[in-house]
């Protein structure tokens, strides 16, 4: 029987090869929306043809290699960049490349084909499936940050960092920008009207996505126009010494990077606080004895820098404070460690056979820290440290008691390679100060280096692959937002009530 709310031009699409390469081909295009493309026009438009296609989808299996194509050229082109890790040393790990690429993808690609076939499953009628597919893809993109430690990088909202719209996240966070995406996408299609034959059927859901696009663009601007608080005095000095990965553990080249870390930090101007980016120096903190004075000495007040350090068997990535007379100060541990990169799940099995993390200098990998903490140092406001990759994980800032006054990542994108993969981790800190109403500082051994204000603008910016300092005073801090009061709750309850509501509507329809 044909479905009675599906107009009769409207057929059932079967899945064939050349279907399922379009389908990957309109993922990719989607993801032009990322950072550093930005597209995110593309983005909107390739993902309202998608769930057309999805709505026409002939069988389970179908939907869910259409939804599997779709999403790996989503991950294919948005993490592109997990190549360059492994060409680093390309003679012993370059064979690695394509496998790592593929298997993210693939990996990636399971967090469309998942919600999509359950979006159409759950739903019945081309517009409910449409509903009930976003929905899905929402709770998807959400879910990826907490399942296998998490990993929430080039999530559908994303494509509005840096606009006005991104402004919105002061209330609905990331899952949020993803949701309004969909919605903007799926509404030309919902709002199709049958009877007209041309482009122009889709005018009406079209101008209504332009019309709440619009109004949001128009508050995010006026948000961005309000005054900020004013700066909190402090002078910083963010030191980017630019070694690159290949050679930063090599000996000599180690000794000049840590010149450059010398020769930067003691250059002419004020400052009340320096900082230097992760693992900043070859040697461990345990090691260092008289160096530590020396470093202080440079910075000419106290410093922050990442270095590596042992406790007995164990190590650790971490974020160490050096008073002004070289004695070390509070310690913070990274806890959210990068699965592969910094240790190997399973290590201790599989270090008996060599295999050891990408990123550790020492050992087979790093040991987990404690977990999120707020540093109280003199003279400046508290700050809540992130070592990295723990700044694309928004649930962190909300898992603490005490609210800092400003963030602060230190960070090796040197692994990253200098297309889409700096970029993207930059425009996920900018997201994170808009979240949480907090100023966010980036020190970073490559680039970028940046000081961002509490609504996500860079104030100050040192690019990729540059050699220098920047001086500037932090930021005041906004007051919480409405995120970091309620997190992404608001937004995982809608999007579940939407998928109720689709198969409430399902089971009516059978009834009668």
């Amino acid at each position: 029987m044909p479905d009675r709310l599906t107009p009769p031009r409207i057929r059932a699409r079967r899945v064939g090869w050349l279907g399922l390469a379009m389908d990957a081909a309109l993922g990719a295009l989607a993801a032009t929306g990322q950072a550093p493309l930005s597209l995110w026009a593309a983005t909107l438009i390739a993902l309202a043809i998608l769930l057309w296609r999805f709505s026409r989808a002939a069988s389970l299996r179908g939907i869910f290699a259409s939804g599997l194509a779709a999403g790996v050229g989503w991950f294919a082109l948005s993490l592109s960049w997990i190549v360059e890790p492994f060409l680093v040393e390309p003679e012993i790990y370059g064979w690695m490349a394509p496998f790592a690429l593929i298997l993210m993808a693939l990996g990636g690609g399971l967090f469309w084909a998942m919600p999509v076939a359950c979006g159409w499953r759950i739903a019945a009628g081309w517009r409910w499936r449409i509903v009930a597919i976003a929905a899905a893809l929402v709770l998807s993109d959400w879910l990826r940050g907490w399942i296998f430690t998490g990993f929430p990088w080039a999530s559908i909202g994303h494509v509005w960092i840096g606009t006005p719209i991104a402004q919105a996240a002061a209330w609905i966070g990331a899952p949020g920008l993803s949701a309004l995406s969909l919605a903007a996408a799926a509404l030309p299609v919902i709002l199709w009207r049958p009877s007209e034959r041309t482009v122009y059927g889709f005018a009406p859901g079209a101008g209504l996505s332009v019309l709440i696009l619009g109004a949001i663009w128009a508050g995010g601007l006026s948000r961005l126009d309000r005054p900020l608080p004013p700066d909190t005095g402090v002078r910083l000095r963010l030191v980017q010494p630019n070694a690159e990965q290949r050679l930063k553990w090599d000996p000599q080249w180690a000794a000049e990077f840590y010149r450059r870390l010398l020769d930067l930090s003691s250059e002419p101007g004020a400052r009340d606080l320096v900082i230097w980016p992760e693992s900043a120096v070859n040697f461990l903190l345990d090691d260092a004895g008289p160096v530590l004075s020396q470093m202080s000495g440079a910075a000419g007040a106290p410093l922050i820098l990442g270095i590596q350090r042992r406790e007995e068997a164990r190590f650790f990535n971490s974020l160490a404070v050096l008073t002004a007379d070289g004695a070390v100060g509070p310690i913070y541990d990274k806890f959210h460690l990068v699965p592969f990169g910094e240790y190997i799940p399973w290590g201790d099995a599989l270090a008996r056979f060599g295999i050891r993390a990408f990123a550790a200098q020492e050992g087979f990998g790093y040991s987990s820290g404690p977990g999120p903490m707020v540093l109280d140092l003199p003279g400046l406001p508290p700050l809540q440290p992130l070592i990295c990759y723990e700044a694309i994980f928004p649930q962190h800032l909300r898992a603490i008691e005490t609210r800092p006054g400003w963030l602060l990542q230190i960070t090796n994108d040197a692994w990253f390679g200098q297309f889409s993969g700096p970029y993207q981790h930059l425009a996920q800190a900018r997201l994170r100060a808009v979240q949480s109403g907090l100023p966010l500082v980036r020190v970073a051994n490559t680039g970028v280096s940046a000081v961002i204000d509490a609504r996500g603008n860079v104030r100050a910016t040192l690019g990729l692959d540059q050699q220098g300092k920047i001086d500037a005073v932090l930021p005041a801090a906004l007051p919480a937002t409405f995120w970091m009061r309620w997190g992404d709750w608001p937004v995982v309850g809608l999007m579940a009530l939407l998928l109720a509501g689709a198969g409430i509507a399902r089971s009516r329809k059978r009834k009668t």
